[in-house]
């Protein structure tokens, strides 16, 4: 087995990921049952959709890889006007928005690490997909963009030791059609600025982090 990778990125589709996989040189490998693609430091994961998938798929990167740091990236619906279409943000807190508390109030929060320096906002994930108008309005009391896999990325990474980060672009909003065929036309225009953002932005941080810089 290579040496322990300095970051494990958890994608939900390759669709996403094409850009990642083609800019780093990234070969296919297979572990066991998991299919990974990797470069020296990184390797990255297709989880596919929703939170059971995430939650596999990171803790078996996390099992077989032990990287050093999780980073979950990936498109997210804006809830209300103030973040547009492309917009990267850095997600600061996770609210398991269709999970509630068994004891007290409000859904359960997740803390995920934050780096300093980019424009923050806080996610909310769940395995219904936020499209409707009335939908987006009643997540928007709790946060300001909506996906399917983020909280499962840093619970599942939380158990297991490993911190994550979260970086996410907007590909649908309260304004734009958000039918799944705008969605993916709007992921195939944002997300090779994206990675270019990452890679330019982000990367270079952990690496530092860990000693590589």
């Amino acid at each position: 087995m290579p040496e322990r990778p300095i970051v494990g990125v958890i994608m939900a589709t390759l669709l996403e990921a094409e850009p990642f996989i083609e800019a780093l040189g990234m070969e296919k490998v297979q572990v066991g049952p998991l299919v990974a693609y990797r470069q020296e430091g990184v390797v990255l994961v297709v989880s596919g959709i929703g939170k059971v998938n995430a939650a596999v798929a990171t803790a078996a990167c996390c099992t077989l890889f032990r990287p050093h740091r999780l980073l979950n990236l990936g498109a997210a619906g804006a809830t209300g006007p103030s973040h547009p279409m492309g917009e990267i943000c850095h997600i600061t807190k996770v609210i398991e928005y269709d999970r509630p508390h068994f004891r007290g109030h409000g859904p359960h929060v997740h803390k995920p690490e934050v780096l300093p320096g980019f424009r923050e906002a806080t996610l909310a994930t769940q395995d219904r997909a936020v499209l409707e108008a009335g939908h987006r309005r009643e997540v928007s009391a709790a946060a300001e963009l909506v996906d399917m896999e983020g909280s499962a990325v840093v619970q599942t990474g939380h158990r297991l030791g490993i911190g994550c980060v979260l970086f996410k672009f907007v590909s649908d909003t309260p304004e734009l059609p958000s039918g799944h065929g705008d969605i993916v036309e709007c992921i195939k225009q944002y997300r090779i600025p994206f990675c270019r953002f990452v890679l330019d932005w982000v990367m270079p941080i952990l690496r530092e982090d860990q000693g590589e810089g």
